[in-house]
């Protein structure tokens, strides 16, 4: 598990892999369909053997384990950071009806200036592993680990609390005692609340899949509800995927929409793209480098992804500094998700990418005064033995 963990392919290839096998199973696919998911696994397959030959990986779990970020600079500016996601989740709340609440239908509605509050209020789930990171005080700790699960929740946005679920559960184990196994009781939990919040916020959202028409399988036919959601969930962009390319469907408008700010939606539903189910509109990280690229472009995004993710991991390195973990941690979570939805190439994961970069040299320019306390061994008083000004490249 732990060579796993520190191998970055594990982050990109394995999850595609995963999905591919999930939608053999769960759908009855057709020849020309089976073209496309040979395709992704092929190219998961390389990314995976390349991978392992490279030699690339995340630096030892000791070195997450023994790095302290609370009192230091970097903790202050994340802390404020934290802050201000916070206020713009009470914004959210307050200023526009709570779908959890109101109607579960207006989880996608962004009219008003909601749209823009969002940008910030998404980035909630970065707060669980701040929490964990930078707070001493447990009341502050648990209120950010509450906020960056509750806020999603309220809003009916199931990617935010996988998001939020899959950081903290990546910090509890990158930062465990060696001499500890796994928490395994604590991951299975995870992993039960998350794909329990799911299927629930999927009937909240889109109610009974009865009205589905797609080729699925028996397996999935004989599935309970809530398996049916992870099942379809897990299975729809790899075979959205396969469709696109067994129909020859090309439009280079999704992908422009995409990466250039404001130039138009990213949405497919209610387009005049083919799908089979136009309900059961995701595809993967790709999809949109199919429709305007082809195959050969798709699986350029697939490489590319895997340089963004080895760049994230080099500068965990030597020592694990805060904010490119945060950088690895979002970048790991969107590979992730590759086999579900874009979120890697787009101008709002960039918008992340380039605040923690701001935010990494802004600590730099603040005082850094750490103390340093010893204990007289005859008296028994803590005392102050020196104060001193260091640099946050010392820590890293």
């Amino acid at each position: 598990m732990k060579r796993l963990l520190r191998l970055p392919s594990t982050y990109l290839g394995l999850p595609l892999l995963l999905a591919c096998g999930l939608t053999w199973l769960t759908y009855d696919l057709s020849a020309d369909y089976l073209e496309g998911l040979l395709l992704l696994v092929l190219a998961a397959s390389a990314i995976v053997l390349f991978d392992v030959q490279a030699g690339a990986r995340l630096p030892e779990i000791a070195r997450f384990r023994s790095r302290s970020y609370t009192g230091t600079r970097d903790s202050l500016v994340a802390l404020a950071f934290a802050g201000l996601i916070i206020l713009f989740c009470l914004l959210d709340l307050v200023l526009f009806p709570i779908p959890l609440l109101d109607k579960p239908s207006s989880y996608a509605t962004f009219d008003g200036g909601r749209e823009h509050i969002r940008h910030i209020s998404d980035m909630c789930w970065v707060l669980p592993p701040i929490g964990l990171l930078c707070v001493r005080r447990k009341w502050l700790r648990n209120l950010l680990i509450v906020c960056g699960f509750a806020f999603p929740i309220l809003v009916i946005d199931r990617n935010r609390v996988f998001a939020a679920l899959f950081s903290f559960a990546l910090v509890i184990v990158l930062r465990r005692d060696e001499a500890k196994p796994l928490p395994w009781k604590t991951l299975a939990l995870l992993v039960f609340a998350g794909g329990s919040i799911f299927s629930i916020l999927g009937i909240l959202r889109s109610g009974s899949l009865d009205y589905v028409r797609l080729p699925f399988s028996a397996i999935y036919r004989a599935a309970p509800q809530g398996i049916k959601w992870l099942l379809l969930y897990s299975s729809a962009g790899p075979y959205n995927f396969s469709a696109m390319l067994a129909k020859d469907y090309s439009n280079a408008s999704f992908l422009i929409n995409q990466v250039v700010p404001l130039s138009g939606s990213v949405a497919t539903a209610g387009t005049n793209i083919p799908l089979d189910a136009p309900n059961i509109n995701v595809g993967t990280e790709f999809l949109p480098f199919l429709l305007a690229l082809g195959p050969l472009g798709a699986i350029a995004s697939m490489f590319a992804l895997y340089g963004m993710l080895r760049w994230s991991v080099q500068r965990l390195r030597p020592a694990v500094p805060l904010f490119p973990f945060l950088i690895f941690l979002r970048i790991s979570y969107v590979c992730v998700m590759s086999p579900f939805a874009p979120q890697a190439f787009i101008w709002t994961n960039v918008g992340f990418i380039g605040i923690c970069l701001f935010m990494q040299a802004f600590a730099t320019w603040l005082p850094n005064r750490r103390v340093e306390w010893r204990t007289d061994a005859r008296e028994g008083d803590a005392l102050v033995t020196s104060v001193q000004t260091t640099s946050s490249q010392s820590f890293q």
